[in-house]
């Protein structure tokens, strides 16, 4: 019989910095997203660390009085990992591990290693593998003690390749290698795409953990992995879809996030080819989530980089059943009524009654509740993209039926 064994989390502090572009609740948000992270990655953070600084410090992030707390608060708690929420140089990187002594991560590594976890497919270790090592390259210190200094002798006089020269050039190397592998997969991923032939594609993006897997599995029926960490998809799934008697293809893409490392963005560009070749988007937005407002700006940021901006877009108001707002107490004459006190009804009367006739929805695709206003709007904005192709096929397809639901593959 096999014996039950708790999995021993790692203990890690989190550090941040408070400055003139970024005031103390910013932090705090970034902070409390990087907390999620290092849960996802395995770890559990004991405290947080913070200083007010007009710029980090280009030699520690921090301060020395700072740094020096740090210090001590993790050899009193046997703290294995400091994780700072902005990227760290490579001499950064080096002085805090001197002083720390112990493992030093910032966001974009505990990302890499989140994607280096959820990859499931040989094209999405690829394309992991490629983002570390892009991340690695500059940041190599003589890693591998196995490569001894070459010395000279015959034909070798003079110092040679140092160690640290071979350790690049092994990555170099490496990361050739890969974008080739992609390289090659893409040809093979445009083709499977070609395959398809002119059926609607609809891509469902948006942050990472709004329900886009979730929303996936209760359209497609289909068994998309989903969890309520980050990034719990990174494969991109495509599934056929028929709302009544109309079939189209829907496609669950990867999460972005905010400060989004660029070597993923670079890596990941073929998964975001599928986002390229739809022709609508479904933008999921976790609308319980206190700064929804702020990731539905970073998607549209990356969607702008990848020219998908300009796309038929519907946006999809997630998880209803779980938002709640603020309490305002109305007797309280000095207390101002804020974006956290709205109710949905009132939500829904701001920016978002102007994106658009219907481009608006709000469901929850746990409890599958609005679900049917939600497969009526994509089915009509299906069939327009539909008809315009084949324009003697609109007889087809009436008007959505609420009384004559027709069945989903």
């Amino acid at each position: 019989m096999l014996e039950k064994k708790d999995i021993e989390l790692e203990k890690a502090v989190l550090i941040g910095v408070v400055t003139k572009e970024q005031n103390e609740e910013k932090s705090k948000e970034y902070l409390d997203e990087l907390e999620f992270l290092t849960f996802t990655a395995g770890g559990e953070v004991k405290k947080r660390f913070t200083q007010k600084m007009e710029m980090p410090n280009p030699k520690t992030y921090i301060g020395t009085g700072k740094m020096e707390e740090v210090r001590l608060y993790i050899e009193e708690n046997n703290i294995t990992t400091a994780i700072f929420d902005d990227e760290l140089s490579s001499s950064q990187e080096r002085n805090i591990s001197k002083i720390l002594n112990v493992k030093v991560l910032d966001r974009t590594n505990l990302i890499l290693d989140i994607f280096a976890q959820r990859a499931q497919t040989s094209y999405a270790r690829t394309q992991v593998e490629l983002a570390q090592c892009e991340y690695l390259l500059p940041r190599l210190r003589g890693m591998w003690t196995h490569l001894e200094r070459q010395k000279g002798g015959i034909g070798m006089r003079g110092p040679g390749e140092t160690e640290i020269e071979t350790d690049r050039r092994i990555v170099r190397d490496r990361i050739s290698l890969l974008k080739d592998k992609i390289k090659t997969i893409d040809k093979q991923m445009s083709v499977q795409r070609g395959n398809r032939g002119q059926m609607v594609r609809v891509a469902l993006v948006g942050y990472t953990n709004v329900g886009k897997s979730t929303l996936m599995n209760t359209v497609s029926k289909s068994e998309v992995f989903a969890e309520n960490k980050l990034f719990a998809t990174l494969d991109t799934t495509v599934r056929k879809v028929v709302i009544q008697n109309l079939p189209f293809l829907l496609t669950d893409t990867v999460g972005f996030i905010r400060k989004l490392p660029t070597q993923l963005v670079d890596s990941f560009k073929s998964t975001l080819d599928e986002v390229r070749e739809a022709d609508l988007l479904l933008h999921v937005v976790d609308i319980s989530h206190p700064n929804f407002e702020d990731h539905i700006e970073s998607v549209n940021k990356v969607l702008g980089e990848i020219k998908s901006a300009d796309k038929p877009i519907i946006m999809v108001f997630n998880k209803i059943d779980a938002y709640q707002a603020k309490p305002f107490d109305e007797t309280d004459l000095i207390a101002e009524r804020t974006e956290e006190h709205y109710s949905l009804a009132e939500w829904k009367k701001t920016w978002m009654n102007r994106v658009g006739e219907d481009n608006a929805l709000f469901i929850s695709a746990l409890n599958k509740r609005n679900l049917e206003d939600f497969k009526k709007r994509v089915y009509d904005e299906v069939r327009d993209i539909h008809v315009t192709r084949f324009p003697y096929n609109h007889f087809l397809y009436p008007d959505y039926d609420y009384d004559n639901l027709g069945e989903e593959e």
